[in-house]
């Protein structure tokens, strides 16, 4: 499968609030980053997604301003992260995959520390309260965060990301070590922190970034593999023209009408689901969509379809299937070891 290029300029429409331009980090001879270009607009929430040691958490490092490029830039809303880094930074909020609390701390301390240590102009209880409000942390306000769930500490980390009313949230990996109800709520407190900010989402959970994200970029050995849609990578990525159906015949029956179609692929029977129905595993040639031509001869022969739908890639497809090295690359790869 031949990929798109992405290391090169690939504009992003809309207007971009974080743009990184041919970024390249180097440690000694070895190369983390490897020219990487990326746009994230204006109230968009993007997933970004690496296998480990992919360079996706330079990239972020780098983005926050914590370390410095070898090559290449980085622009939030406009302004230079490092030559121009206490405006850019103003701009950020971050939430590490640990976030920096302090245990002995109430919620209500720790929250004034962080206002007063990013210098935040804003009428101080008013912003606090309006951010805890938002977590929904206002009833442990007085609370110790030592004395705090998993849960709970993510969210007054994510409280802080939030002081100062930052255009750009960078989240780390936020609902790590959470239970399924606690993951549920963080996600409906990013999708309303996304309706009015740029969101960079970092995780290792692919269905946090299908349920929440509107893009996803996948960066692997320092290189974008992948970005776009979910929807316009499936179709891109995968197999055109495939789909799953269930007619209400014999196996023999339904694979003769299938066959009888012209353009067909190939033609998988899968077994029987229910009782007097067959499923395949229907492809096209390319180019071709045959689902009227399909559909008629079923109905030709009288014969009820009970279920035709596409065989989309799901995100971990896509993943594997951007990321997995060839057997015969890694073959080479080992050869010069």
């Amino acid at each position: 499968m031949e990929m798109e290029n992405y290391n090169k300029v690939h504009p992003t429409d809309g207007d971009a609030v974080i743009e990184i331009h041919d970024l390249t980090k180097k440690y000694g001879s070895k190369k983390v980053l490897d020219g990487i270009n990326l746009k994230v607009k204006r109230g968009e929430i993007m997933g970004f997604l690496g296998p480990n040691g992919a360079g996706k958490s330079t990239t972020m490092n780098i983005l926050t301003g914590y370390i410095s490029a070898t090559e290449g830039c980085v622009t939030v809303d406009g302004e230079d992260i490092l030559e121009n880094q206490k405006v850019a930074k103003k701009k950020i909020g971050y939430l590490p995959e640990n976030p920096p609390l302090y245990l002995d701390m109430t919620v209500k301390e720790y929250l004034g520390f962080v206002y007063e240590l990013k210098k935040v102009k804003k009428e101080k209880i008013k912003h606090l309260s309006e951010i805890m409000e938002v977590v929904k942390i206002n009833h442990v306000a007085d609370r110790m965060i030592k004395n705090l769930s998993k849960g709970y500490k993510q969210r007054v980390g994510l409280a802080q990301a939030l002081i100062g009313d930052p255009e750009v949230l960078i989240l780390d990996e936020p609902t790590v070590g959470l239970d399924p109800q606690q993951i549920i709520e963080i996600r409906n407190v990013i999708k309303t922190l996304g309706e009015n900010r740029t969101v960079i989402l970092s995780t290792h959970i692919l269905q946090e970034v299908t349920a929440i994200c509107d893009r996803v970029t996948i960066i692997n050995k320092g290189k974008i593999v992948a970005m776009d849609t979910l929807e316009n990578l499936s179709a891109s990525i995968g197999e055109k023209g495939k789909y799953l159906i269930r007619a209400c015949a014999e196996k023999e029956v339904a694979e003769k009408i299938l066959q009888s179609v012209d353009g067909m692929k190939s033609i998988h029977y899968l077994k029987t689901l229910e009782e007097g129905t067959s499923d395949f595993v229907i492809a096209f040639c390319d180019n071709l969509d045959l689902r009227a031509e399909i559909f008629n001869a079923f109905a030709k022969a009288e014969v009820p379809l009970i279920e035709f739908k596409s065989l989309e890639l799901t995100l971990e497809e896509i993943f594997i299937k951007v990321t997995t090295q060839p057997k015969e690359e890694a073959k080479e790869n080992e050869s010069d070891i």
